[in-house]
This record gives C-alpha cells, structure tokens and sequence, in this order.
C-alpha cells in the first residue's frame, strides 16, 4: 500500500498542473484558430501544415537574425501566407477545403524536411545554441515551493494562450463582429441579404487562423522547445480540430478538450518513466483523440435529437 502511495504521489503532484498546461498550449492555439474558422463554416484542417511551416520559420529566424521577436514575426507572417493561400484555393478556386488543408499538410512535412537539409545540412532536427528561445516567466513567492511550481517556469504564450480563450469567447459572443461572423456560418444567404460579405468574412477569419496558426508553431519549436524537427507538432493540429468540435466550436469548452490532451500527454511520460512499456504511451494521445471526437459527435447528436424535438 505504501509502494502504491508512493507511486501515486510522484505521478500526481504540482508538476502534473504545469506540465499539463505546457503540453495543452500549441494544441490551444491551433483549437482557436480552428475555432474562428468554423464560426465561419470552414474546417481549417490544414493548421497541422501551417503550424510546421510556422515552427520552421521562427526556427529559422531566430537562428540567423538571434532574436524570438523577429523568429515569432516570421512565423506569423509564414502562417498567414499559408492561410491565405488555403483561403484562396477554397473562395476563388472553389476547391475543397478539406482537399487544400491535407495537401497544406503534405506539403509541410515534404517542404520542411528539404528546406532543412538544404539550409543546414541535418536530416531529422536541428537545434543550436545561437537559437533565441521565447522568455520564460519567473515570479518571487518567497520560497513557497507549491506557489512556485504552479505559477513560474512558464513559456510566455503560455498564459497568453489562457488569456486569448477568454477575449475570444467575448468577441464570438458579446460582440457585433462575432455576431455577423457566426451568422456568416449559420446562414450565408441570410447574412448576404443583412449586407455583409460572406467571401470576405470567411477570408478575414481565415487570416486570423494564420496569425495563431504561426503563434503555435513558434511557441512549438522556441517555446515549448528549443530546436527544430521533422513534422514535430506530432497530431497536435489534428488534435486541435479534435478539441474544436469536443467544444463544439466554443473557445472556453474548446480549451477544456485540449487541457484533456495535454493530460493525457503528461501523465504518459510520467508512465514511461515508471516503466510501463513506451508502446501504450505512444499509444496514449491517439486514444483519447479517438474518445473525445466520440464525446463530441454523441453531444452533437443529442443536440440536434433536442432541436427536432422543440420543433
């Protein structure tokens, strides 16, 4: 029983709140950018692409320029671009949104892994010292190690990530702009007739989904990390999607599906290091992946089931 206490207590302790919000962090952004996209009716499964080109991006600025400032301009502007591009083979070309963000997504991985054997001649990852990272926040709490573990040692878009869910739960919901945007989703040829522009609403949010999108690549590769690797965001875009519709496209709910990644991420690498075996960690993240698009398709169902019911 002793044995077991002793277990439990090296695996659940104050470590698991801050690892748990370290690992939930790029895939909160990505749930935001798909978020707004979705507000718009649009399925922005290409921000696992975005966030790689992204990563590499700010990887590479702030290697060679030696500022995280500029490493994280680089990667929204690479976000944007690629946004826009999405957004453009989607509104002009009439292509298909999901067809675009899986080709994004192909691209990403194939272009990375050539961009980064051709500018520095490494195959697999590349970290160095002269990379700048992102700061991390450190507070004085006299001592209190409880305090100290829960609040410091953060990335700084860390808490901008938390902060972000809420302005943008006031902006969907408490705002004329978030109003038009959701009705841009929910009835396009109703929004037409009120006077606003369907095709450029959905661009606009698209761009916005590029800023975030570039925000977590940089936080991924100069944040949560201090390097580049091939096709290192690892699902976290498609996780994001994930916790997107686990929200139901509301950021508050969206953050709590992606805190649920971010536990489960965590506590299977404090499962590894208790010996169990690396197969079923791995194994980890894809399951739950699995069991919160399950929860989100059955709460869809029950809503729509309700709907008919009222009518």
């Amino acid at each position: 029983m002793d044995g077991l206490n002793e277990i439990l207590s090296l695996v659940f302790n104050a470590t698991l709140v801050r690892s748990t919000i370290r690992a939930a962090t790029p895939i909160l952004y990505a749930t935001l950018a798909c978020v707004l996209t979705q507000q718009a009716n649009i399925l922005n499964i290409g921000i696992e692409g975005i966030m790689i080109f992204a990563a590499f991006a700010a990887v590479t600025t702030s290697y060679f320029a030696g500022s995280w400032v500029l490493g994280l301009l680089a990667a929204i502007v690479t976000g944007v671009v690629v946004a826009a591009f999405m957004a453009f083979a989607h509104l002009k070309a009439k292509a298909d949104i999901f067809v675009v963000g899986m080709g994004v997504n192909m691209l990403a991985i194939a272009m990375t892994r050539f961009l980064l054997q051709r500018t520095f001649g490494v195959s697999g990852s590349f970290h160095h010292n002269d990379i700048v990272p992102m700061p991390r926040l450190n507070f004085d709490f006299g001592g209190n190690r409880l305090l100290d573990t829960l609040f410091n040692d953060y990335s700084l878009f860390e808490p901008v990530g938390i902060v972000l869910v809420f302005v943008l739960a006031f902006i969907l919901y408490k705002t004329v702009w978030g109003l038009r945007l959701r009705s841009v989703g929910l009835n396009p040829p109703a929004a037409e007739t009120a006077g606003i522009n369907v095709a450029l609403r959905k661009f606009e949010v698209m761009l916005y989904s590029g800023i975030l999108g570039g925000i977590a690549g940089a936080h991924l590769s100069l944040g949560y990390s201090r390097m580049f690797v091939e096709n290192m965001t690892n699902g976290r875009g498609f996780m994001g999607v994930a916790a997107m519709f686990f929200g139901g496209a509301n950021p508050f709910w969206g953050w709590i599906g992606c805190l649920i990644f971010g536990f489960a991420d965590s506590l299977g690498s404090r499962l590894q290091s208790l010996g169990l075996p690396s197969q079923f960690i791995l194994m980890i993240p894809y399951v739950v992946t699995v069991v919160v698009l399950t929860l989100a398709m059955m709460r869809k169902k029950r809503a729509e089931t309700a709907r008919k019911s009222a009518v």
